[in-house]
């Protein structure tokens, strides 16, 4: 037997029990992976609160939890080319990483994925990767961001929003990230100039940036693409990744499947050249996961978390 996070209900943290099931092995065309960090991501939570959104991604009940991971192929099935066994990888498979093992084809095809992880990079690290790597690079890319350009980043201390800032700074942008009180030092830290969300927020940003904004994203909700709107940014310079396909003004709907095939590349080489950090949030066994949906899901976390097997 091995466990696995499982759910049978849809709801809060309190429907999340990690049970026994039978040990998966790889078949033909599969490897097996001994999973050993999964990083959460929004999305997981939602999909376990809300059927409208599972159904999205085709998860029936009950259903397995987690969609990052990182871990090592520990078996290789005939025709699994390119992993052997002790291969450290990272990757994502909606509704079934947070367990001991973890059964994928290779190839993958979306939206599943695996990757060799990079030597220097840890797996709790791989593991906040694909989610929020990609979908933080396809945000900016959707605005063809660059050097010169003055950007607004809404939820800019979340856990794609630490992507973001960082991204956007390699890119050679001045940023304007939105946030609580409570995170402008981490912003600070991060190269962002914080600005508190909530009503008013185009005006604030305004008085930070008189010259204007010229390109903005957001990452939660549509608060920011509208003061964006509000200070006349072209609709086309506004992205947003959690506002529905139809977002208000005309702005760009994105998500990680639009990001550029090099993303990862490009995220794991600025990692290993001390260009970007990845701050992880807080770390919790497979045994604490509740507690740990329940402080990613509050929304106050600064960075990424980690459940560990």
């Amino acid at each position: 037997m091995s466990r696995a996070v499982i759910y049978e209900t849809f709801g809060g943290p309190e429907v999340l029990e990690l049970r026994d099931v039978p040990e998966p092995h790889a078949g033909p065309g599969e490897v097996r992976v001994r999973v050993t960090t999964v990083g959460l991501n929004p999305m997981d939570w939602l999909l376990a609160a809300r059927p409208d959104a599972a159904a999205r991604f085709g998860i029936t009940l009950p259903s397995g939890f987690g969609s990052d991971f990182a871990g090592v192929v520990d078996e290789v099935g005939d025709g699994a080319a390119g992993f052997a066994a002790g291969d450290r990888v990272y990757g994502g498979a909606v509704g079934r990483t947070a367990a001991d093992f973890l059964v994928i084809k290779v190839p993958t095809a979306s939206p599943e994925m695996l990757w060799h992880t990079p030597d220097g990079i840890s797996d709790e690290v791989a593991s906040t990767l694909p989610v929020a790597g990609l979908s933080a690079a396809a945000a900016l890319a959707a605005i063809d961001l660059g050097s010169g350009d003055t950007v607004l980043i809404g939820g800019a201390a979340g856990g794609v929003g630490v992507f973001t800032v960082q991204l956007a700074k390699l890119a050679g942008a001045t940023v304007i990230g939105t946030a609580s009180e409570g995170t402008f030092d981490f912003l600070r830290r991060l190269g962002a100039e914080p600005v508190t969300y909530g009503p008013g927020l185009a005006d604030r940003v305004r008085a930070l940036a008189p010259e204007g904004v010229t390109a903005a994203t957001d990452l939660f909700g549509t608060e920011t693409a509208e003061a964006a709107l509000a200070l006349g940014v072209p609709p086309e310079r506004i992205s947003t990744i959690a506002a529905g396909p139809t977002p208000p003004g005309g702005v760009r709907a994105t998500g990680g499947f639009d990001a550029r095939p090099d993303a990862l590349e490009r995220i794991t080489g600025a990692i290993l050249a001390g260009e970007l950090t990845v701050p992880i949030a807080a770390t919790f066994p497979i045994e604490k996961v509740r507690d740990a949906v329940a402080l990613q899901a509050g929304r106050h976390v600064h960075g990424k978390v980690v459940i560990t097997l």
